[in-house]
């Protein structure tokens, strides 16, 4: 039985992609190299550092670890700067519609993403209250595919991962979905997210008929 819904949170509940872009492609050209719209996919679900080294790669540049924590916490500031402007009309269409109804029929609901500011971005969307637990990226030491965000999250909520269903947007959280024995909806393409129980192209075509039919 389903008890719990636990949601990623870039690309399911807000797009918070661009700014991400535009903090990555600014520090490239600094840099001095080009990093593009087909380079960023490559950052899709994975950590700040393991963006960064992904980042260097692509521009050819070795650095001291040193240095790439300067230029990551240098990146951060940047994206926090268009992050700390969002406002709830940034929400995508049908999340908090979805949050709500799952929230008045009783279903537990919980944040699990990678992003260290998760918080920030939930209390400028005033999504903050819908959640009973947020599990981010400064409660987590393991990134997905690896289940831990996800475990933690059920963990948290009091209930067991065979009643969770994960809402993921990238093929490592539909990954570490499925490897925490958890039900897994992919926002997105079925070419990329094949491996989800079910595949929507956003959080307006879910409700919690939909939700209850996956048991």
């Amino acid at each position: 039985m389903i008890k719990a819904c636990l949601f990623d949170l870039d690309g399911v509940i807000v797009d918070t992609a661009k700014y991400h872009y535009i903090a990555w492609r600014e520090l490239a050209n600094e840099l001095g190299f080009e990093f593009t719209e087909t380079d960023n996919e490559r950052l899709k679900g994975v950590s700040r550092m393991t963006s960064l080294n992904i980042l260097l790669e692509i521009g050819g540049v070795n650095l001291s670890d040193e240095e790439k924590l300067r230029l990551a916490e240098k990146k951060n500031e940047n994206y926090r700067t268009f992050i700390l402007k969002m406002q709830p009309d940034e929400i995508l269409d049908g999340a908090k519609e979805l949050l709500l109804e799952l929230k008045d029929k009783g279903v537990k609901i919980a944040l699990g993403s990678a992003s260290k500011n998760a918080m920030t971005i939930l209390d400028r969307l005033e999504l903050t209250h819908l959640f009973e637990a947020i599990i981010d990226g400064t409660k987590v030491s393991k990134a997905k595919p690896d289940p831990e965000v996800f475990l933690k999250g059920a963990e948290a909520l009091g209930v067991k991962p065979e009643e969770c269903v994960v809402f993921e947007d990238a093929e490592a959280g539909v990954e570490a979905a499925l490897a925490g024995q958890m039900r897994c909806v992919g926002i997105g393409s079925t070419d990329v997210l094949g491996k989800a129980n079910l595949v929507i192209d956003g959080l307006h075509q879910m409700s919690y008929k939909k939700l209850m039919e996956l048991n």
